[in-house]
């Protein structure tokens, strides 16, 4: 299979190189900054296009396995913005369900779009012969994302046997000090406030407040039934705020379905760890008290936002970008004190909570160009631009006078900018488009300054403030804290790991690792409501049935074989670093 898409890429070259002679008379340097903020001596796409850059209108076809719901058809400003920077629309179409099916569909079919988002199922796209081995054009053609992610381009290899690189790292952020806690147990600051603001460090502290307050409150002013907590089981929503909690409780690692030992690097599959059997114990023991929402299992997505945003729901457990849409709901109705804080529960005071444990530059899941794609060099040379300063400035602060402005030296977002966006934010994102390019782009992380002395995102402590509601700054003010992270373990209590996040490792789509770990899926889909929603005299015959399933289905092969993975990403990242 590599060999052929080493023959796809040749066949394309020569295409690919009319297509660049006819388009360009000098390569484009892109690592402006957006105006008024522009590094000294960079070279905008603007300048770039008198110098003969090719900006002539282009439509490319687009397909993320991410949902982009305020997806405005490229019709909001920053879409406009880079439009006119670079000439390209794009085309796009965001999965809907199961985005691993659609991907085996597309793979299956041989009709590709031009650009492809495919997360951890890039494996069927290879295997299809159906992305480009990218090593060559970005080389050639993309000096900025080179320099962004200047000593880690060996991660964006797809294996140790089959160094390509058929996606563009762009979910993870380069030399991230992550500010801001989006995860952990959510509840109500309302809730937190009449409980006298306690310490909530346990699953016992987090149902405790949940329970006092349902028992004083069991309705809403309009006499609507108050929920304790709901979970988002819908279709891989399952993975966010159902499984992989579980692990983070245990003083596990985001490393997606396994627990990574960290001297070892062996894998074994999460679920089968003793501790997290007492977690979905504690679920259980949260449904057979009442204060598990009943249709937690049952209902669809917007069901559970809609939840949300009434007001009704005391608790999550979930990332704020996943019930965002219903928070949103919330702030703009004026009801501060029915939106949430974080805190970093664990099921027991030996643990920590491991949000901000850090990984380092991981690589892995990225943006693709598939072997169809009419113009590779033209979309090589967008997906550049988006990764210069100007481009990332563009995608996370907006317009300059429309969005932010420049005062001494720095970029601020008025008053008015502000407003909109804490109180009616979901409005404001479809019009504004910030954000959006997030996961197309190659892209500094939280913490870094461009040239100017600015931070590439908002997502600095002294400016992640500035969107709090007083709710949010009263809850934070009783715990002696000014923003959330300021609760969790810092990133200086753990070591960085050695292979970055194991959920990203690309496994392609035909090994055994990738076939088991869809049965394994299957069996802990069912399993695991099943055990949360039992009998609690129940719940250890359900739970040994399915720690059985698992080993009948070939759990231990899947283990080993996704150890070797972990282990060869660790070789083969320490090896490049000590060249």
């Amino acid at each position: 299979m590599k060999k052929r898409m080493k023959v796809n890429a040749l066949l394309l070259a020569g295409a690919m190189t009319l297509s660049f002679l006819s388009a360009c008379s000098k390569d484009n340097g892109g690592n402006g900054a957006a105006s008024g903020a522009a590094p000294s001596g960079s070279s905008t796409a603007t300048e770039a296009a008198k110098e003969g850059e090719d900006l002539k209108p282009v439509t490319f076809t687009y397909f993320s396995e991410d949902p982009n719901p305020n997806w405005n058809n490229m019709q909001d400003d920053v879409s406009k913005e880079i439009t006119k920077k670079t000439g390209v629309t794009l085309d796009a179409e965001f999965a809907v369900g199961d985005p691993a099916q659609k991907v085996a569909l597309m793979a299956a079919s041989g009709e590709y779009p031009d650009i492809i988002a495919a997360k951890g199922d890039i494996g069927k796209l290879v295997d299809a012969g159906a992305v480009l081995d990218l090593t060559e054009l970005i080389d050639k053609y993309a000096p900025n994302i080179k320099k962004v992610l200047g000593p880690y381009m060996s991660r964006a290899k797809y294996t140790t046997e089959d160094q390509s690189i058929y996606s563009i790292p762009t979910w993870s952020a380069v030399d991230e000090v992550k500010a801001v806690a989006g995860g952990g147990f959510e509840l109500q600051h309302r809730v937190v406030k009449e409980a006298g603001y306690p310490t909530i460090r346990t699953v016992q502290d987090y149902e405790k407040v949940i329970k006092d307050y349902l028992a004083k409150h069991p309705t809403d002013e309009n006499g609507n039934k108050n929920i304790g907590l709901s979970l988002n089981a819908d279709d891989w929503h399952m993975y966010i705020s159902v499984t992989n909690p579980a692990t983070f409780v245990t003083g596990g690692s985001d490393d997606g379905e396994y627990f990574v030992d960290q001297q070892t690097h062996e894998a074994i599959y999460h679920f089968r760890r003793p501790e997290e059997k007492e977690y979905f114990r504690w679920l259980n023991h949260m449904n057979a008290e009442g204060l598990l929402d009943k249709e937690s299992f049952v209902q669809k997505y917007d069901q559970y936002k809609a939840k949300v945003a009434s007001g009704r729901v005391l608790g999550l457990i979930d990332q704020d970008w996943d019930y965002n849409d219903g928070q949103q709901a919330l702030k703009t109705a004026g009801k501060f004190d029915q939106t949430y804080g974080h805190y970093p529960v664990t099921m027991g005071e030996q643990f920590k909570e491991t949000s901000f444990w850090p990984t380092g530059f991981m690589g892995g899941y990225g943006i693709s160009i598939s072997s169809k794609a009419k113009d590779p060099v033209r979309i090589i040379k967008f997906l550049d631009y988006l990764a210069s300063d100007e481009g990332q400035v563009l995608n996370n602060w907006g317009i300059e006078g429309k969005h932010y402005v420049v005062e001494n030296g720095k970029r601020v977002v008025p008053k008015e900018i502000q407003d909109r966006i804490n109180n009616d934010n979901t409005a404001f994102t479809k019009e504004s488009g910030l954000g959006f390019y997030w996961n197309i782009m190659v892209h500094y992380g939280d913490g870094v300054k461009d040239p100017t002395g600015n931070y590439y995102t908002k997502n600095s402590p002294e400016l992640i403030t500035e969107g709090y509601s007083d709710a949010e700054k009263e809850t934070l003010a009783a715990y002696k804290a000014t923003t959330w992270k300021d609760l969790f373990p810092k990133e200086d209590e753990f070591n960085v790991k050695a292979y970055g996040a194991a959920w990203n490792i690309q496994i392609p789509g035909e090994d055994e690792v990738s076939i088991l770990g869809n049965k394994m899926k299957d069996i802990t889909w069912k399993r695991i409501p099943e055990a949360i929603l039992a009998k609690p005299e129940d719940f250890d015959k359900i739970w040994d049935a399915y720690q059985n399933d698992l080993i009948k289905a070939g759990v231990e092969k899947m283990e080993k074989g996704y150890t070797k993975y972990v282990q060869d990403r660790v070789k083969l990242w320490s090896a490049d670093e000590g060249k």
